[in-house]
C-alpha cells in the first residue's frame, strides 16, 4: 500500500480563523454549562471550513474532548440515509465496543440501531412504521446525552448541504432538543451552493430562531492572511508582488491559493475555476489522470479493492498510478484501505471531464464489481451505491431492480424520506422495463402502496395521498375488495391528518367491501369507530367496538384488540363514565405492555391522564404526565401520542391555576412540529389562558390560526365543536360583545349533536349563562330561547365527578356551592369566577357587606394568575359596593371619590344609585357633599375640577 508516500502539505501554520476558533471555543464552553446546542459553519467551497474545525477538534480533544467525526457524501441525497450520524456510530463502536455503546442506552434500544450497524444484532420487527423513525431519532438523542454524562462531547458533521432529508431531520431533532450539558454538534455547509431551492434552506431557516444554535459564517482570507498562507507553503516569505497577484488571483479563497502556487512562478490565473483546481491534476501522469477520473465516477472516496476492481489493474500498479496523486496532494489516504480526494472541488472537477460516454461506461463498471462482491463497499452501502451506478449507468432494467432493493433497505431503516424518491424512480422506470413486476416480485400498486406508507412515514402527507389515489386508480374494488379497502382506510387516516372532510363516508366504504368474518373487517372497524366516538354517535361506534373485539379475539391480534378497547373508554369518557373508562384502558395497557408497543401504551396513559383532570384528580394526572412523557421518549413516540400527553399534562397545571408552567409546556411541545389536531389542542389551551389573562394580540393570532374566525367544517368532532365555541364566546364577551357571543350560543346550540361529555357540556352550559346574563338587558327573546335549550341539554348530561358537578352548580347559578367545589378542587379561577358571581349577586340583593366579602377571597386569586379582565371586574364590583379600600385624597372619601367618577361619565343619581347598591338620596348627599369641598356649583364644575385636581 501507499502508507510510507506523504503529500505536500498544504500548510505548515494556521492562517488566520483566530476569531472564528475562539468563536467555536466559546460555543464549546457554553454547551458545556447546557447553553449552546449547536454551531452552524458556513461558507464558501474552498474557504478552510475543514481546516478550522479539524483544528477545533484537534484542540479541545487534547483537552479531553470526545469527538466523533460524521461526514455527508453527495451520494447520500440519492438515498444514502443517516450517512453521518452512521459515520460517528461507526467510530464510537470501534473504540468502545458495541456492547458498551448498548449499555448506554434503554434496553433493547440497540434493535434500532441494529438497522445502521451490523454489530448491534438483529433489528426489532414490531413493523411500527409511524414510530420506528421517532424511535431512532430518540435513541441518538439518548445516546448524545449519556455520552455526554462521561465527558465533553462533540458531534463533527461535514458537508450537510449533501445531507439526505433524515439526517437534516434529525440534525434538526437533535438541535431541538438536545439540552444536556457538555455536548455541542459543529455542522459545516457550503453557504455559496444553497439556492433557492435547496433542501438545506428550511432547516437552517428552523434551527435559526432555535435558541442555543449559533451561526458562524467562515469569511475569505485578507491579503495578510494570504501572504502568511503562501509563506507556510513555500518556506520562505514571498515578494510582495507574487503575494498582490495571487490574492486578486484567488479572491482569498484558501483551496485557490494552494492551486495557484503549483502553477508555478508565473501565477497565470485560467479562465475558470475549474481549469485552476484541474491544473494540479493535468500534471500528473496519463495513468494517473485516467485513475483519478475512475475514482472520481466512484465518489469522494473510494475502496483500494474497488478501484483496482474496476480500474482492472493489479494492486501494485494501481499503487504506481496513484502514488503521484497522493504526493501532489490530489488524493489522500484513508483509513480502511481507502483514498479520498483532499477537497469535493477536486473531485468534482474531474468528474465534470468525463465525457457521456466514458460516464456511463464507468458507473455501469462499478455497479458490475459491487454487484460481483458486496464487500467491496462499506457495510450497509452496497444497495444504494447499486442504484446510483446503475441509474448513472442508464441501465433501466438493473436500475429499476437496484432502486427497489435500496427502497427497501432505507424502509427497514426507518430512513423513509429516502425510499420515497428511489419507489418514485421505480415507477419512472416501470414503462420502460418489460416484466418489472416479475422482476422485483411486486405489482406497480404494490410499489404505489409502499410508497404511500414511506410518505406519510416521513411526514408527507400530501405525497401519500397522491400515491394512495394513483394505486386506487389501479385497482377493480369488484376484483380485489380487501386491498381497495385497504387503501381507503388508509386514504381516510391521511385525511384525518390534514384535516379533511370525507374521513367517515371513507371508512364506511372500507368497511362494505370487507369480508364480515375477518380480521381486514376489525382493521377497518377500529378507525370508523373511533371517529364515531368523537362525533358523539356513541351507542353506533360502541356497536362496532363489540363487533371488532369479538373478531380480534378470535383471530389473535393483540394490537388490534388494545386499539379498540381504548376506542371502547373514549365512549366511556365521553359519556361521563370515567372509572369505566379508566379501567378500560388500564386493560389495553396491560396488553401494550406485554406486546412492548410503544402506540399502545402512550395512547393509554394519554387517555388515563384526560380521565383523571375530568375526575378533578390533577396530582395523579401530573404524576401520571411525566411517566408518559418518559416513555414515549423512550418508545420513539415523542413527536406522535408523546405531544398529546404533553398537552393532557399542561391542562392539569392550568385547571390548578399553574399558568407559567403550562404555557411553558404547551410552547415547548410546538417547537416540536406535532400534527395538526395536536397543535390546534395545544393552541386551544394556549388560548385559554390567554383569554383568562386579557391577552387580545395572543389570543386573536391563535383563534385566526384555527379558523374560528370563519368557521369551522360541520364533520369537525363534536368535542372540538365545544371548545371551539368556548373559546369564541370567551373571546367576544373579552372585547364587550354580548350579542356576538349570543349568536355563537344559538349556533353551537343549533347543532343536531352536543358534546356528551358531562365535564365538557357542563362547562359550555356554564359559559352560557354568563352570556345570558350579560346579554339579558339586551336580548331578552334571544336569551330567553338560549336558556330553554341549555336546560333541555342539562336535562340530558350526566353528573359523573366533582369536576362536572362544579361546572353544574355554576350553570344553576348556586355560585358559592360552585366556589366550595372549585377550593376543594384547587382551581383558583374557577373559583374567583364563582365568587365574583356570587358577589355580584348579594349585591343586587343589597348585601354590600356579603359582596365584599366573597370579592376580598377572589381578588388575590385572581392576582396570583394574573387573570386581568377578572381583577378588573372585581375592582370594579368592589368599587360599586365600597369594598376596595383606595388611598383616600385630602378632599374626598372614596366613596365620594366612586361617585365623582360617576358623575364626570354623566351619569344621574338614579343611575349613579343602581351601579352602588345605594338609594338615590344617599347620592344626593354625596353629591352636595363633592360640590361643597370642590367649591363647584353644577355637576360640570365639579367634573372639570376632578380633572384638574388629577382626583381620578
Amino acid at each position: 500500500m501507499l502508507n510510507d508516500v506523504r503529500g505536500r502539505s498544504v500548510s505548515p501554520i494556521f492562517v488566520g480563523r483566530q476569531e472564528e476558533l475562539v468563536a467555536l471555543s466559546e460555543s464549546f464552553e457554553e454547551a458545556r454549562k447546557g447553553n449552546v446546542t449547536a454551531v452552524l459553519l458556513g461558507g464558501e467551497a474552498g474557504v478552510g471550513k475543514s481546516r478550522l474545525v479539524q483544528r477545533f477538534a484537534e484542540q479541545h480533544a487534547a483537552d479531553g474532548a470526545h469527538v466523533l467525526f460524521g461526514g455527508c457524501v453527495e451520494l447520500s441525497t440519492e438515498g444514502l440515509a443517516y450517512a453521518p450520524f452512521t459515520a460517528a456510530l461507526r467510530q464510537l463502536v470501534r473504540e468502545q465496543g458495541p456492547a458498551a455503546v448498548a449499555g448506554l442506552l434503554p434496553d433493547g434500544a440497540e434493535r434500532d440501531l441494529a438497522r445502521l450497524l451490523p454489530e448491534f444484532g438483529e433489528p426489532n420487527g414490531d413493523g411500527e412504521t409511524d414510530t420506528g423513525r421517532a424511535r431512532l431519532f430518540e435513541q441518538f438523542l439518548t445516546l448524545l446525552e449519556r455520552l455526554s454524562e462521561l465527558r465533553p462531547t462533540i458531534l463533527l458533521i461535514e458537508d450537510i448541504h449533501w445531507a439526505d432529508r433524515s439526517s437534516r431531520d434529525l440534525i434538526a431533532f437533535l438541535s431541538r432538543n438536545l439540552h444536556a450539558p457538555q455536548v455541542l454538534i459543529v455542522m459545516t455547509y457550503r453557504s455559496d451552493d444553497l439556492h433557492r431551492q435547496h433542501p438545506l434552506r428550511p432547516v437552517l431557516a428552523e434551527l435559526g430562531r432555535v435558541n442555543g444554535v449559533h451561526r458562524l459564517d467562515l469569511p475569505r482570507l485578507s491579503r495578510d492572511e494570504v501572504a502568511q498562507q503562501m509563506a507556510g507553503i513555500l518556506g520562505k516569505v514571498p515578494e510582495y508582488a507574487r503575494v498582490q497577484k495571487v490574492y486578486e488571483s484567488s479572491e482569498g479563497i484558501p483551496l485557490f491559493v494552494e492551486a495557484l502556487l503549483e502553477g508555478g512562478a508565473e501565477c497565470t490565473f485560467p479562465d475558470s475555476i475549474q481549469d485552476l483546481i484541474l491544473a494540479s491534476v493535468e500534471r500528473l501522469p496519463e495513468e494517473t489522470q485516467r485513475v483519478l477520473r475512475i475514482a472520481a465516477a466512484g465518489g469522494i472516496r473510494v475502496g483500494h479493492a474497488l478501484l483496482a476492481a474496476v480500474s482492472g489493474l493489479s494492486d501494485v500498479e494501481l499503487e504506481s498510478a496513484l502514488r503521484p496523486a497522493i504526493a501532489g496532494n490530489v488524493l489522500q489516504i484513508a483509513d480502511n484501505r481507502a483514498y479520498v480526494f483532499r477537497h469535493a472541488l477536486i473531485r468534482e472537477a474531474v468528474h465534470d471531464e468525463l465525457l457521456p460516454g466514458e460516464h456511463q461506461r464507468l458507473h455501469a463498471r462499478f455497479a458490475e464489481e459491487i454487484s460481483k462482491d458486496r464487500g467491496l463497499v462499506p457495510p450497509g452501502r452496497a444497495a444504494v451505491e447499486l442504484a446510483h451506478h446503475w441509474y448513472g449507468a442508464r441501465n433501466d432494467q438493473w436500475a429499476l431492480i437496484s432502486a427497489w432493493e435500496a427502497a427497501g433497505k432505507s424502509y427497514k431503516a426507518f430512513a423513509y424520506t429516502e425510499a420515497v424518491p428511489l419507489l418514485e424512480r421505480v415507477l419512472m422506470l416501470w414503462d420502460r422495463v418489460p416484466d418489472a413486476g416479475e422482476l422485483i416480485g411486486a405489482d406497480q400498486t404494490a410499489v404505489l402502496e409502499r410508497a404511500a406508507v414511506a410518505a406519510n412515514a416521513g411526514g408527507d402527507v400530501d405525497k401519500s395521498l397522491k400515491f394512495v389515489k394513483a394505486a386506487l386508480a389501479e385497482l377493480d374494488e369488484t376484483r380485489e375488495p380487501g386491498r381497495v379497502a385497504q387503501l381507503i382506510a388508509r386514504r381516510a387516516a391521511f385525511k384525518n391528518a390534514k384535516g379533511q372532510l370525507g374521513v367517515i363516508d371513507d371508512l364506511r366504504h372500507a368497511l362494505r367491501l370487507v369480508p364480515a368474518d375477518g380480521v381486514d373487517r376489525a382493521e377497518v372497524v377500529a378507525p370508523l369507530s373511533r371517529h364515531l366516538m368523537l362525533r358523539g354517535e356513541i351507542a353506533e361506534a360502541s356497536e362496532l367496538v363489540a363487533e371488532g373485539l369479538r373478531l380480534v379475539r378470535e383471530h389473535g391480534d393483540r394490537h388490534l384488540e388494545a386499539d379498540l378497547l381504548m376506542n371502547l373508554a373514549l365512549g366511556h369518557s365521553i359519556s361521563g363514565e370515567l372509572e369505566s373508562a379508566i379501567t378500560v384502558n388500564e386493560q389495553a395497557l396491560e396488553i401494550g405492555l406485554q406486546e412492548r408497543s410503544g402506540r399502545v401504551i402512550t395512547r393509554a396513559i394519554s387517555n388515563n391522564i384526560d380521565a383523571l383532570i375530568d375526575m378533578g384528580r390533577e396530582d395523579e394526572a401530573l404524576s401520571l404526565s411525566e411517566d408518559g412523557w418518559r416513555l414515549s421518549k423512550k418508545y420513539g413516540r415523542l413527536r406522535g401520542s408523546g405531544l398529546f400527553i404533553k398537552n393532557n399534562w399542561a391542562e392539569a397545571l392550568e385547571s390548578i391555576g399553574r399558568w407559567d408552567e403550562a404555557i411553558e409546556i404547551v410552547e415547548g411541545a410546538l417547537g416540536h412540529g406535532p400534527v395538526l389536531r395536536t397543535r390546534y389542542a395545544l393552541l386551544r389551551l394556549r388560548a385559554d389562558i390567554a383569554l383568562a389573562r386579557g391577552e387580545v394580540e395572543v389570543a386573536e393570532g391563535i383563534l385566526s390560526e384555527i379558523g374560528l374566525f370563519k368557521g369551522r367544517p360541520e364533520e369537525e368532532f363534536v368535542q372540538d365543536v365545544t371548545c371551539n365555541a368556548r373559546l369564541l364566546i370567551c373571546w367576544h364577551l373579552l372585547r364587550g360583545e354580548p350579542g356576538a357571543a349570543v349568536e355563537v350560543a344559538e349556533h353551537v346550540l343549533a347543532r343536531p349533536r352536543q358534546s356528551s361529555k358531562a365535564m365538557l357540556g357542563w362547562r359550555l352550559l356554564a359559559l352560557l349563562r354568563v352570556v345570558c346574563d350579560a346579554a339579558e338587558a339586551t336580548e331578552p327573546e334571544r336569551v330567553a330561547a338560549i336558556r330553554e335549550q341549555a336546560a333541555g341539554v342539562a336535562g340530558e348530561l350526566s353528573v359523573i365527578g366533582p369536576v362536572a358537578e362544579a361546572y353544574r352548580l355554576a350553570y344553576s347559578g348556586d355560585f358559592d356551592a360552585a366556589a366550595a367545589a372549585w377550593e376543594r378542587l384547587k382551581r383558583p379561577h374557577g373559583q374567583a369566577n364563582a365568587l365574583l358571581r356570587a358577589a355580584t349577586a348579594a349585591a343586587r340583593g343589597g348585601d354590600r357587606e356579603g359582596a365584599a366579602a366573597r370579592l376580598k377571597v377572589a381578588m388575590p386569586l385572581a392576582q396570583a394568575l394574573r387573570a386581568t379582565p377578572l381583577i378588573d371586574a372585581i375592582e370594579t364590583l368592589s368599587r360599586r359596593v365600597g369594598g376596595v379600600q383606595q388611598e383616600p385624597s385630602e378632599l374626598l372619601t372614596p366613596r365620594e371619590l366612586e361617585v365623582l367618577r360617576l358623575v364626570t361619565l354623566g351619569k344621574t343619581n338614579r343611575d349613579i344609585a343602581a351601579e352602588l347598591f345605594i338609594s338615590a338620596k344617599t347620592v344626593s348627599v354625596h353629591v352636595s357633599n363633592i360640590l361643597a369641598k370642590l367649591g363647584a356649583t353644577t355637576r360640570g364644575e365639579a367634573a372639570a375640577a376632578a380633572h384638574r385636581l388629577s382626583l381620578l
